[in-house]
């Protein structure tokens, strides 16, 4: 489904943030990218969402080369991607429902489509009781949770989480997790990006592990070991 060949990312100051990187992940995988800050994680992500591009080698999406995508190319792969941030990004004057009704608008979503998907998508995340609720009115772990429900609300075949319990408390961690076990149990493929070695040594996944921009380890059912 997502194929890195040969990527190096080098930035304009010659820092090298990824050198030589190949992996592919399958659909319906569930994938850690792990490694202290500075390895290459988010770098690795944004060239995946073609917010950057590579130095060197090429990006595969369902076999279609995301740098030679044009416009309307990209736009439809991007539609098939949902993005978790470690800092939620949301709107603050709209309530948990309008947050997430809003990201299926500007996905094309009919009135009738929101009306009836919304309270699914909160229910999924356990929030349907605060669903009138401004994101200053939630914790911390609920407006995460907001967050992943807006990442899923066009239904998208991968979801990339940036650190999404960066700024969590381990019980809202563990939930978070939870959660995205959930959506991965539905039948999407999960990548996500931490440092947290409590969670990754819990789920019992695949762990790829970056060092000084190098995949250094990529095991099956891999441990946070650095």
């Amino acid at each position: 489904m997502i194929s890195f060949h040969s990527i190096t990312k080098i930035y304009l100051s010659d820092v090298i943030a990824l050198e030589n990187i190949s992996f592919n992940i399958s659909q319906k995988e569930f994938v850690s990218i792990v490694g202290r800050s500075g390895s290459g994680k988010t770098t690795l992500l944004k060239l995946l969402l073609r917010e950057e591009r590579p130095t060197e080698g090429s990006i595969f999406f369902e076999g279609e080369n995301l740098l030679e995508a044009g416009n309307k190319s990209l736009s439809e792969i991007r539609r098939r991607i949902g993005v978790v941030f470690q800092d939620y990004k949301l709107l603050d004057d709209k309530t948990a429902y309008e947050n997430i009704a809003y990201a299926m608008e500007i996905t094309g979503k009919s009135p009738e489509e929101i009306n009836s998907e919304v309270p699914e998508i909160l229910e999924i995340i356990e929030l349907t009781d605060r669903a009138n609720n401004f994101p200053k009115e939630l914790s911390e772990g609920e407006c995460q949770r907001i967050s992943i429900a807006r990442a899923i609300a066009h239904r998208p075949d991968v979801i990339l989480a940036d650190e999404p319990t960066g700024n969590l408390d381990p019980y809202c961690s563990q939930d978070i997790v939870r959660l995205l076990l959930k959506i991965y149990e539905l039948g999407t493929t999960i990548v996500l990006a931490t440092h947290d070695k409590n969670i990754v040594n819990k789920l019992k996944k695949r762990v790829i592990t970056l060092e000084n921009g190098k995949i250094i380890r990529d095991q099956e059912k891999g441990k946070f070991v650095l």
